[in-house]
């Protein structure tokens, strides 16, 4: 008997479908409501190429948030697979205890050069969470090292977000992260954000700044023989909704922390790298800080790698004979060669490419797009830091983040909001004519979203921070 051939009119069975059943039976996918599962299934992708992400029935769509904000020169960049393949043939991995090898040391070299060694030793790690466990723990044990086993606490940014293992979830300040697990946690002291958008009447970024600052300082001048370390993310507060503030809150926190003799921890895992304008985003307000966590970007966005840069004499306070003054925290895959590979091509791609410079004329023309499509449209707080822009849905409805997500994917975009705030943080690669899509659809998608539709009366719980 002849094979059955479909007709004309039979579309092609979707390999999308298939492997988006097969990712349901049995994937546990993150930061998601497994209920919402059917109605949002995930985007299966193929392969990436540059800003383009391409599922397995052809489609491509612009990777609007850097796949989560660690892609920063797009995906399968010919200098960072060439790199790889370099060091696969020479060493994949070895452990950092009692060992070293050529990775790991140049790229805490040139780490430290950047932060003009102010910043000296590097302590490496795999996710963003756990580099602030280390900085926390780093803090602690440096306090007590130094015989001042009173300083115990921590104080976070209200709304903040750090990580989601316990130790970060202590300074996070996002409910829907934290709620669940508050039986588990210690209370971190919590004070106001520096946040623009709280600017009263006839005020500016540097007045709330300096209001943020002022409650810190009343904590500090109470608080501080018990406090180890204040921990902020610069410039912007990324999980809470691209909350943006005026350099002029590190400079104060930093002059803060010196006064009363308290650590500062930078956390720039979603902001370093170049993604608010400079390499580091503590560079814009002129100081550094005692502990640097990185992660997300550093390697490219392709393979897990954090680290905890700190000052040379919190190093030192470590250095003893007595096994219990050492930093004995590690995993099994500290310092990965391969991964410490391509954050150096990543940082090579940086000085070959000029990134920053040429990331400035993108990041203009990204915002003054936006700026006239957005005009007369039901969104506020427009705004912007290096590669980072975003905007607030005036009056975003049921589920907003989750419909205009799907509806981003029907235009091209892999776009996930912050509740009701729309983000574009896209690879540095970035093109005009790829810049100029990007605004267009996602003006299309928020015409669509933002149109009378029965989802915006749907039953349903709060809406999920996507990011």
């Amino acid at each position: 008997m002849p094979p059955t051939i479909a007709s004309p009119s039979t579309p092609a069975p979707s390999k999308n479908a298939a492997w988006q059943q097969r990712s349901r039976r049995h994937v546990w996918h993150p930061c998601t409501q497994s209920i919402r599962l059917e109605a949002v299934p995930p985007l299966p992708i193929a392969r990436g190429e540059g800003v383009w992400l391409f599922d397995h029935d052809g489609r491509s769509y612009l990777d609007a948030t850097s796949s989560w904000w660690v892609n920063l020169f797009g995906h399968a960049h010919p200098a960072i697979n060439a790199a790889l393949k370099d060091q696969l043939d020479k060493l994949s991995h070895v452990m950092l205890a009692g060992c070293t090898h050529a990775p790991a040391v140049e790229l805490a070299e040139r780490l430290a050069a950047l932060t003009g060694h102010a910043l000296g030793h590097c302590f490496y790690a795999s996710d963003g969470a756990s580099a602030v466990e280390i900085a926390l723990k780093m803090s602690f044990h440096a306090w007590r090292n130094a015989g001042r086993s009173g300083k115990q606490s921590f104080v976070a940014v209200r709304r903040g977000y750090h990580g989601e293992t316990l130790g970060a979830l202590h300074v996070t300040d996002v409910p829907v992260f934290r709620d669940a697990y508050a039986p588990l946690l210690a209370n971190a002291h919590l004070v106001a954000s520096p946040d623009a958008r709280a600017a009263r009447p006839g005020e500016h970024a540097v007045d709330v700044a300096r209001r943020a600052a002022a409650e810190l300082e009343s904590l500090l001048a109470e608080r501080h023989a018990s406090i180890a370390a204040v921990i902020v993310e610069p410039l912007v507060q990324c999980a809470t909704g691209m909350a943006m503030h005026d350099p002029e809150y590190l400079r104060l926190v930093r002059a803060l922390c010196d006064r009363y003799e308290v650590h500062l921890i930078a956390d720039e895992i979603a902001v370093g790298c170049g993604r608010t304008g400079t390499f580091f985003a503590c560079e814009q307000a002129g100081i550094w800080p005692d502990f640097l966590c990185l992660s997300k970007g550093i390697s490219g966005g392709y393979l897990p790698l954090a680290l905890v840069m700190t000052r040379d004499a919190i190093y030192e306070g470590f250095v003893d004979d007595d096994v219990a003054r050492s930093f004995l925290h590690s995993h099994s895959y500290t310092g990965n060669a391969l991964a410490c590979r391509a954050a150096i091509a990543m940082l090579d791609l940086f000085e070959r490419e000029d990134a920053l410079r040429r990331n400035r004329a993108r990041a203009e023309r990204l915002i003054d797009r936006l700026r006239e499509g957005l005009r007369g449209m039901p969104v506020d707080h427009l705004r912007q830091c290096g590669m980072i822009t975003a905007f607030d849905a005036r009056e975003p409805g049921a589920r907003f983040a989750e419909r205009f997500h799907l509806a981003a994917r029907a235009n091209g975009l892999l776009m996930r909001p912050i509740g009701a705030t729309v983000y574009l943080m896209p690879p540095y690669v970035i093109g005009d004519d790829e810049i100029d899509l990007l605004v267009d659809a996602t003006l299309a998608t928020l015409q669509a979203v933002a149109a009378p539709s029965h989802a915006d009366h749907a039953e349903g719980g709060r809406d999920a921070a996507l990011a």
